[in-house]
């Protein structure tokens, strides 16, 4: 009769911390996926070296200087440069600056955003280890292409302008790569907005980034994506549409 109690009370230990045990193994699981992910994309010390990133989303067009925290953002005939630290800076329309307090701190506010948003779609598989990120491998599955692939969730702890959001990621069983991600606006959203490919990766300097952003419902890409090695100072502080003169950043358009 004690054992049987011992055995019992031995099973619903066990019941008791499985949940535990479970939860550490997706999370060991899926930082061990995301250490492949960025080893197969150049690695965390080319990444921390890649000063400069260039491209263009949605008919924006945005420079980045990641060790000076300044990020460059022009449409049509919009340019805003701000620091992504402190959220200042400067903003010009058709090459006159805006000084007006309350029209400069909006455009600067939608720059910030921007800045954000803009980069994950370039530089997201880079991100799934920062700080505020919660990590798991929900399971194995296929993409939308037919290929093998681990799945990871990604969601945020208080971090970034929206932290309910939620994000699946597949990870290429063979290539060790991102290779499609699903949006998701809400955690516990039972569909996604969007998912979509997450492919066509080339070398930029010394790390690889993708372009295509497709899904069978629609084409969606990312153009003129650079690294360069060096960006003049200037182009931090110009009203000039600086796309037009790309050829001076010694950028592959």
């Amino acid at each position: 009769m004690a054992s049987h109690k011992l055995l019992k009370s031995l099973l619903c230990l066990f019941l008791l911390t499985l949940p535990l045990w479970t939860a550490s193994a997706q999370q060991s699981d899926a930082k061990a996926i995301a250490d492949k992910v960025m080893k197969n994309m150049g690695g965390q010390k080319n990444w921390n070296n890649t000063r400069y990133l260039a491209w263009t989303f949605n008919d924006q067009y945005q420079i980045w200087d990641k060790a000076q925290n300044r990020f460059r953002w022009e449409k049509d005939s919009l340019i805003a440069v701000i620091d992504t630290q402190t959220k200042d800076g400067k903003v010009y329309v058709a090459g006159q600056e805006i000084v007006e307090p309350a029209e400069k701190q909006k455009m600067l506010d939608r720059a910030y955003a921007l800045w954000i948003n803009n980069s994950y779609w370039l530089v997201m598989p880079f991100k799934l280890q920062d700080p505020g990120v919660a990590l798991k491998h929900v399971g194995e599955g296929e993409t939308i292409d037919g290929a093998k692939a681990d799945i990871l969730q990604m969601t945020f702890e208080e971090v970034g302008l929206t932290p309910q959001n939620k994000y699946h990621v597949w990870v290429d069983r063979d290539k060790g790569l991102v290779t499609q991600w699903a949006f998701f606006r809400k955690f516990d959203d039972a569909e996604p907005a969007f998912t979509r490919r997450w492919s066509n990766y080339q070398d930029y300097g010394k790390i690889k980034l993708a372009s295509d952003r497709s899904n069978p419902q629609s084409d969606f890409e990312l153009f003129h994506i650079a690294a360069p090695a060096n960006v003049p100072d200037k182009v931090f502080n110009s009203p000039v549409l600086w796309r037009s003169f790309s050829w001076m950043l010694d950028i592959r358009f």
